[in-house]
């Protein structure tokens, strides 16, 4: 995010004959210019793919975060570059950096895009983001079309990928005359097996907080076989569907907020089943739920003495007051927990019974519970992520009933170009690419699930091995 008012001189990294800085800055003044607004982990990926592919199509990359040394260690190494400071928060720096771009690339946190995007329309340039499209950004739709700009949403991995691949496959069956009576979708970022040294079978592969307050917000609701169903986040981790992907062995994975609102996305208005959810390994749900019933990823109060507690102090003040009894056992008691059963071997790994002191200061339960899981979830140097992602349709086709699975499994490459850096960076930048070189000939507010988008897309991620299995049940 940024955040913090820096205008500093740019660092720059250009190729071309050594013909002195006049000409170097004649010839970037003729390329097209491109900015990327947020240098952090999921940039990584995309930013190398559009410094390679610049030379070729006279491109030159602006990289663009608060913290200047992050825009700075993105762009070390490669070439047709500027590294840039700014408050992307700041409409006065924005209207600064903006003009004479060709394109912008907003990596921003999702509720900061609306700005970013309402500048680009008034500039003139086509943007790209990562997130949902949000109901504002959608009103947009009239000037987008108006000035003949494209505003392209929902560009990475969820969502993103999961849209073009699920939507390939619909219209590939829509195409046979197949009617689809379920579609099933999941994705998680997950700790590739090689790197897989817990029993939770899950280190952070992206935002901790995020993955402490996952869920939060409302009930998720979807549909099966017709009836609407509504999961209240007190009963999501104990409500779980479970799958195996290829060799990778059992997953299970949890509803998402809210799957009705795909029918329309996906042109699947009258379909009886529709479920999206969140791939965990199978049985880390069930241990997660201690913390959902316990109240520990609760983020709106503050523990009046949290500095001073330790986490056996911590856990013990959310289970009722007994000198008589040990922490883990009232805990055991109260869930009707095995004492030696896997889902307290979890908890103990974890350290939670641990008289070792938080050190936070008015932390609220949640802050508490991801500074705890950030020490023990947190990648090495040497690991290496993974990123699941499973489709499953149902369908009628001349009059008999089929069933076909689509899976994607990307092992990160290393710590920089993870396998969330690749899967969320790379659709961004061929979509990049594409609207650079005018493939894309269409204005407005845009998901990628139209064939135009999706088929040269997923094409080219086939070419670096996001490769989609398909199998017929």
């Amino acid at each position: 995010m940024l955040s913090k008012p820096v205008d500093k001189p740019a660092h720059n990294h250009l190729t071309g004959q050594n013909d002195g800085l006049i000409s170097l800055v004649h010839r970037r003044n003729r390329m097209k210019q491109i900015l990327i607004i947020g240098a952090g982990r999921s940039s990584s990926a995309l930013i190398k793919y559009l410094c390679e592919h610049a030379s070729e199509n006279d491109w030159h990359v602006n990289v663009a975060d608060r913290d200047e040394s992050m825009a700075i260690e993105r762009c070390e190494g490669l070439t047709n570059n500027t590294a840039l400071s700014f408050d992307a928060l700041d409409p006065a720096s924005r209207k600064k950096h903006l003009p004479g771009m060709s394109l912008i690339i907003s990596m921003l946190p999702a509720r900061f895009h609306l700005d970013v995007v309402k500048d680009c329309m008034e500039l003139g340039i086509n943007v790209i983001t990562p997130s949902y499209v949000t109901k504002e950004i959608k009103e947009l739709e009239g000037i987008a079309k108006e000035k003949g700009l494209l505003v392209l949403n929902e560009m990475g991995l969820d969502p993103g990928i999961d849209h073009m691949s699920a939507m390939k496959i619909i219209n590939e069956l829509k195409d046979k005359g197949a009617k689809l009576t379920s579609f099933k979708s999941f994705t998680g970022g997950l700790v590739a097996p090689e790197s897989d040294d817990n029993p939770w079978n899950y280190k952070f592969t992206w935002n901790p907080r995020n993955v402490v307050l996952a869920g939060q917000g409302g009930a998720s609701q979807f549909i099966r076989k017709g009836r609407y169903k509504y999961i209240p986040y007190h009963r999501l981790f104990s409500r779980v569907e479970q799958m195996r992907i290829g060799d990778y062995g059992l997953f299970e994975g949890y509803a998402n907020r809210d799957s009705l609102k795909y029918r329309e996305v996906y042109g699947l208005e009258g379909i009886p089943t529709i479920y999206r959810g969140t791939l965990r390994r199978a049985g880390f749900s069930e241990a997660w739920d201690v913390f959902v019933q316990l109240g520990l990823t609760d983020d709106t109060y503050t523990l009046e003495d949290s500095a001073d507690m330790t986490y056996r102090d911590f856990i013990n003040s959310y289970l009722r007051y007994e000198t008589t009894k040990r922490t883990e056992g009232k805990l055991a008691e109260f869930l009707n927990l095995d004492f030696d059963g896997e889902v307290m071997n979890k908890l103990r790994w974890l350290g939670i019974f641990e008289e070792k002191t938080i050190g936070l200061k008015n932390a609220t339960p949640a802050q508490i519970l991801q500074q705890l899981l950030e020490s023990k979830w947190s990648l090495k140097p040497e690991d290496k992520d993974m990123i699941a992602m499973y489709h499953h349709f149902e369908y009628e086709l001349d009059g008999k009933a089929h069933g076909l699975s689509s899976s994607m499994i990307s092992i990160g490459h290393d710590p920089i170009y993870t396998g969330m850096a690749r899967t969320v960076g790379l659709p961004i930048a061929v979509a990049a690419k594409m609207m650079l070189q005018g493939k894309l000939d269409i204005t407005g507010v845009h998901l990628p699930i139209i064939p135009e988008i999706y088929e040269p897309i997923l094409k080219e991620l086939e070419e670096v091995g996001i490769v989609f299995v398909e199998e017929e049940d």
